[in-house]
């Protein structure tokens, strides 16, 4: 079973991204003799509108994974939060991308659905991530911004080609690294986002398998 992981570069004048430091650990992951079928492959994302989504979508096509988790930060947030649905919209609220671009009310795709719903198995994910004491909900917005561009397009991609990969984002909020350098964020310690991403792993792989 193949497994893509995605994170993101550091943005908005911060020189941390936690996804990315999740990236660098979790391809070092064993996950243990019950995963041991399991192969997980990372892939760091640019902070660039459509130019995310591209670069993830390549490796999706080139690799045709069984599932794919994209993360990313969502510094505010207490907890760690998996993406119910995409919306079809790009609109900067906020700062730029690292480009500069700042889109307002643009489409993603001129043709596309309005929304589009994650297939990983969240509910589940947060049930789990919860009985392990992580602090975890369901989020109903990603946002509009990088995050939301590039889950709306993974999940597009896949449904116009007929995949049955699950797919979908979760965010993940501040580390404690990260918080130390702008100290009124919430945050996690990024031990407790590892032992996270690694049961969003493993939940979801249970997943393939029953779907299979």
């Amino acid at each position: 079973m193949n497994i893509l992981i995605s994170g993101f570069e550091p943005f908005g004048g911060s020189p941390i991204n936690p996804t990315e430091e999740l990236m660098e650990q979790i391809g070092r992951e064993d996950l243990g003799e019950a995963f041991a079928d399991v192969r997980l492959h990372t892939l760091l994302l640019p902070v660039r509108y459509d130019e995310c989504a591209a670069k993830l979508l390549a490796e999706t096509r080139r690799l045709k994974p069984d599932a794919v988790i994209a993360c990313g930060l969502a510094a505010g947030r207490t907890a760690i939060t998996p993406e119910r649905i995409a919306i079809n919209v790009k609109d900067t609220e906020s700062y730029a991308d690292n480009e500069g671009r700042s889109p307002r009310d643009e489409p993603i795709r001129a043709d596309g659905p309005d929304g589009l719903l994650s297939t990983l198995p969240i509910r589940r994910i947060v049930q789990e991530l919860q009985a392990a004491g992580i602090p975890s909900a369901v989020s109903n917005t990603a946002g509009t911004y990088i995050c939301n561009n590039t889950m709306y397009a993974l999940l597009d991609d896949l449904r116009e080609s007929g995949s049955p990969a699950l797919a979908g984002f979760v965010h993940f909020p501040a580390s404690t690294r990260l918080a130390a350098l702008k100290p009124s964020l919430p945050s996690l310690p990024q031990e407790t986002l590892l032992e996270a991403l690694r049961l969003i792993v493993r939940v979801t792989a249970e997943a393939v398998r029953g779907a299979d």
